[in-house]
Order: structure tokens, then sequence, then C-alpha cells
């Protein structure tokens, strides 16, 4: 299996701004989080099996964070009319069933995974209190065809530093699995030119 690597953009970006839509067409802004000293977004997509490797581990971190003032949205990009389990209807119900515990975000026009540099699901960004990129990469060492257990240490240790108000830790890898579904024609010129990884 060929795998898609994270971007891994400059630490220190500021958060785009963005305002999308979840699956109930309810508005979510990058302002609507203004207040809260951390803000965590992550690409996903619920049928993915690197993203539904983690989700356990991923809802009780979540969990466990949101308690400490973090804020949390996750962002499906994929192209539903190639990929109808994208649909609204689908993140909906996915979301009911897992009992997301945050705002499940559409991107229908992928520009949001474009100004975010999101290239695989899951892809994660930790935004410190000036909302300033913290934490790119992944959620630990843990794949769908290791043995590595799923601790989520990795964004663990960036979400300590960052709400105790410390930098993380530079020393951040590449999340990786599988590629955002790009509308024909829409694939950003960084995805295309990024190289890609065998599982």
């Amino acid at each position: 299996m060929t795998l898609t690597p994270s971007m891994m953009p400059p630490l220190g970006t500021a958060a785009p701004d963005f305002r999308l839509p979840d699956s109930g067409n309810r508005s979510v802004s990058l302002n609507d989080f203004a207040a809260e000293p951390a803000l965590l977004v992550i690409f996903m997509s619920h049928h993915c099996p690197y993203t539904l490797h983690i989700i356990p581990a991923l809802l009780k971190t979540v969990r466990e964070y949101q308690s400490r003032g973090l804020a949390v949205i996750a962002i499906n990009a994929n192209d539903p009319a190639q990929h109808p389990e994208d649909s609204p209807e689908h993140m909906a119900r996915a979301a009911a069933e897992m009992n997301f515990v945050f705002p499940f975000l559409i991107d229908a026009t992928q520009n949001v995974a474009k100004a975010f540099q999101a290239a695989c699901t899951p892809d994660f960004f930790l935004y410190d209190r000036n909302r300033k990129l913290a934490y790119r990469g992944r959620f630990d060492d843990s794949r769908p065809d290791n043995d590595v257990p799923v601790t989520g240490d990795q964004l663990r240790a960036a979400l300590d530093a960052v709400l105790a108000g410390s930098p993380a830790s530079k020393n951040q890898k590449p999340s990786v699995g599988c590629n955002i579904k790009w509308r024909p024609g829409n694939e950003p010129a960084y995805y295309r030119e990024k190289p890609k990884q065998s599982a």
C-alpha cells in the first residue's frame, strides 16, 4: 500500500481562517474558538483505516484535553462525488455512532485543506493561544499493520507543552495515511510534489 505523508508546514505558521458547515449545516469558524488556549485541527475521514485505527484512543485523548481547555475540530475534505461514503449523511451517521465530541466539518471546496496544507488522513495541526502552529504530524507511531500500541504519546506531549504555555518539541514526525481524495484537477501543487511512502 502506498501511503501519503503529511506536509509538515513551518512551525509558527498562523492558523488559516475558515468557516465551514458540519453535516447538519451548522456553521463553525476559526473565531468561534478565540477564547480557548489551544486549537487542534484534525483532517480525517471516518472510514479511512488509518483514522479508524486510532479513533478510540483519539476520542479518549480529546475528552481529557478538552477538560483542560483544548478546542478541537475535525474536517473532512474528501470529494463525495467520487467517494459517496464521505457524503454529509454518512459523516453525520459516523459521528453519532462513534460519539464524536467535536464538530465534524465539511470542506466541500477543499480550499481549507489547501490553506492548512493538509495531505492525508489523519493529519494533525495544533495551534497555540496566538493561533500559531505548534505541532503538526502524527498521533503516535502505531499503524494498522504494526504491533505498536496506540497511545497518542506524540500528540499528547505537544498538547501538554502548549497548554502549559511552552513550545512543543521540534522533534516532530509526519503523519501518514490515506491521501485526501481531491476532486479531479484540484490536487494542490504541494501534494503533487510530495513523495509517497510504501507501507
